[in-house]
């Protein structure tokens, strides 16, 4: 007889307009490594916060069976007491206090009425050796990165005494070191007796670690599958109810136009870091091209685009020059940039693309008013018009433009961020990490816009830490490692160790050895 630490039964979930849960029937077997996934908006974390009591009792229908017991959770405290964790994407950590207090946050080690702060720190040092995070628990959370970070918000939950983990998109701001090893803890926590729900747009990572994959679509169940041999293309399959023959849409071949942005021995200073940050880059992006610029974590990328962009208050220009079109410029800040006709789209966008609480409307036009202008009043109909075109040709997903972006599914909010870029008539997009954290589905429709908009003459820079992504969508590849640029690839010699050779500066040591 099977041993099932969860299940959870006809649970439906509904919200004013939308069910986001229909009938979701999801069990869990003890002690395994089981994966949800799901396009953006399929319901796989309204389904945990519904378990974790986020989404408390009575707000849904169906049955949480937790140990055998059906469960009826209040709050997020009642799903911990029980034995659940949930670490969300964004991290729920101070970061001001140290780890050891963030740690026993809320369930503090007390000596009467003070708390035990020796004792507090010892147990700390437990739970992170449990973690394999070698670091002092005095240290602040500020002080870490998100990789660490990750690491210890599962120490906390660990100190919880949680028994079944639950851990939303834990790999989407992480890079592949950091991916590696948290795959690999929950490997040892599994072999411990911890059952872990992992839900991920990561589906190389999904095969390769679950035990269990359950397909969600459209708030349904979809399937379950064992982990062991289902393959990608079985995921994507039921993932989006059809076959995906090529993730990356193919763009007809031709050659590109002007050179459309150029930079020569770009060269920035950072005063807070007190060093150089960017060093003599010299780069060129075409009209009707997509340039991926690839590197690791650190190598200077977005860096680089902000530092296009004008942010001039955080970073400094020590040499060099921007051509756009040929003609120097100079910007002082993005306002410049964008009347220069560079636009860019951050890799944040929650934090600091979009607003969030506001609609779809207020955040496509809100870069370039003066568009919608007549006098000192704003034309309100022809901004209706207008934002319901670039609703229509990039496929956005909502019933209507006044709907508010926080409840856009991450690939729909990524197309909001683009049409904001697009509203401000740009001859070069800058685009940092494009397609982090939505699904396969999202994706596809946003190579399939970026395409479109290379066809139309627009100069594209994509940065993207996904080797295969650079791979499909680039006409043109620059490496970065350590704030240069180490090498250029085209489309035809690039492969992944090309690239990672030159990302790690190992050329370098080759060529040399070569030489000798």
């Amino acid at each position: 007889m099977e041993d099932y630490i969860l299940e959870m039964r006809n649970i439906t979930k509904t919200f004013p307009g939308v069910r986001a849960l229909d009938n979701v029937n999801f069990k869990v077997r003890r002690g395994e490594i089981h994966c949800l996934v799901g396009e953006n908006g399929a319901g796989k974390s309204t389904l945990m916060k519904v378990l974790s009591g986020v989404w408390r009792y009575g707000t849904y229908t169906g049955d949480i069976v937790y140990n055998g017991e059906i469960q009826k959770y209040q709050s997020t405290k009642d799903s911990e007491a029980a034995g659940i964790a949930i670490i969300s994407q964004e991290l729920a950590l101070i970061p001001d206090l140290s780890i050891h207090e963030n740690i026993f946050f809320g369930h503090e080690i007390m000596n009467g009425r003070l708390i035990n702060w020796n004792q507090t720190i010892i147990e700390a040092r437990k739970y992170l050796k449990k973690v394999r995070l070698d670091v002092n628990p005095s240290m602040k959370i500020r002080d870490l990165r998100v990789g660490k970070q990750q690491l210890v918000e599962i120490a906390k939950a660990l100190s919880k005494n949680a028994k079944l983990l639950i851990l939303d998109e834990p790999t989407s701001s992480l890079n592949e070191d950091d991916s590696q090893n948290l795959l690999e803890l929950l490997r040892e926590l599994k072999a411990d007796g911890v059952t872990s729900i992992m839900i991920s747009h990561r589906l190389k990572e999904v095969v390769d670690i679950a035990d269990t994959i359950t397909v969600l679509r459209d708030g349904a169940t979809i399937c379950s599958m064992d982990g062991k041999t289902a393959t990608m293309s079985d995921i994507i399959r039921n993932m989006v109810g059809r076959e995906m023959e090529d993730i990356y849409p193919v763009r007809k071949k031709k050659e590109p136009g002007e050179v459309a942005l150029e930079l020569k021995d770009w060269t920035v200073y950072d005063p807070s870091l007190e060093r150089t940050i960017l060093d003599h880059v010299n780069m060129k992006i075409r009209h009707g091209e997509i340039v991926g610029m690839a590197g690791l974590m650190g190598a200077g990328r977005t860096e680089l685009a902000l530092s296009i962009f004008g942010n001039s208050p955080k970073y400094k220009l020590v040499s060099g020059e921007i051509l756009v079109e040929g003609k120097p410029m100079s910007f002082r800040d993005p306002n410049a940039a964008l009347r220069a006709g560079i636009a860019y789209a951050t890799e944040d966008k929650k934090r600091n693309g979009l607003v969030l609480m506001q609609d779809i409307r207020f955040n496509v036009t809100i870069s370039n008013l003066d568009a919608l202008k007549e006098g000192l009043v704003i034309n309100k109909n022809e901004e209706i018009v207008q934002v319901n075109s670039y609703r229509d040709s990039m496929n956005i997903k909502t019933p209507s433009i006044a709907q508010k972006v926080e409840l856009l599914s991450g690939g729909n909010q990524q197309k909001v961020s683009l049409a904001k870029c697009l509203f401000v008539g740009p001859k070069v997009l800058l685009l940092d990490e494009p397609t982090r954290g939505i699904d396969v589905g999202a994706k596809y429709e946003i190579y399939t816009i970026m395409n479109r908009l290379a066809d139309e003459g627009y100069s594209v820079l994509m940065i993207s830490s996904d080797l295969p992504e650079i791979l499909g969508m680039s006409d043109r590849i620059y490496v970065m490692a350590e704030g240069t640029i180490t090498g250029e690839v085209s489309r035809e010699e690039a492969t992944e160790q090309v690239i990672m050779r030159l990302a790690t500066k190992t050329h370098d040591v080759e060529e040399t050895n070569n030489g000798e």
